[in-house]
C-alpha cells in the first residue's frame, strides 16, 4: 500500500510539473511554443480555466498523498530499524569486564592478576635436569 501511494506520489508530481509549465504565465510560458495555434487547438480563456483547475486539483492530490504518506512512513522506518538494531545484537559479543587495580602494600610487588580478578598461582622455577647416564 505504502508504495502504490508513492507512485501515484511520483506520478502526481509529474503532472503537476507539466501543468504548471504549460500554463501561459507573464512572458508566454511553454504555452506560447506554437504561438498563435494554441489559441485556436484549446482556445484562450478555456485553456487558462482548464489548467488551473488541473493545477489546484494536482496540488491538492500531492498534499494529500503527501500527508498520508508521512503518517505512513514512521511505521516502515521503525520496523526496518528494529530488524537492524536485532540483528546488531546478535552480532556483538559482551565486552569483557575490567580488571580492577589494586594497590600492592609497600616493600612488595603486586601479585599478578587473572581475568577472574584473583590472583595468579605462583609458580616455581623449573629444577635443574640431572645428566642422562
Amino acid at each position: 500500500m505504502y508504495y502504490l501511494l508513492l507512485v501515484l506520489l511520483i506520478l502526481d508530481c509529474l503532472l503537476l510539473a507539466a501543468v504548471v509549465l504549460l500554463q501561459a504565465g507573464q512572458g508566454g510560458g511553454l504555452a506560447s511554443l506554437g504561438g498563435g495555434t494554441t489559441d485556436l487547438v484549446v482556445g484562450g480563456r478555456q485553456a487558462a480555466n482548464l489548467l488551473t483547475k488541473m493545477t489546484w486539483w494536482c496540488g491538492g492530490i500531492f498534499l494529500a498523498l503527501s500527508l498520508v504518506l508521512a503518517i505512513m512512513a514512521p511505521n516502515q522506518v521503525n520496523s526496518a530499524t528494529r530488524a537492524l538494531q536485532e540483528q546488531l545484537r546478535q552480532q556483538q559479543a559482551p565486552a569483557p569486564a575490567p580488571l580492577p587495580i589494586t594497590p600492592a602494600p609497600s616493600g612488595q610487588a603486586a601479585p599478578a592478576q587473572t581475568p577472574s580478578g584473583g590472583a595468579a598461582p605462583a609458580t616455581p622455577a623449573p629444577a635443574p635436569k640431572a645428566p642422562a647416564q
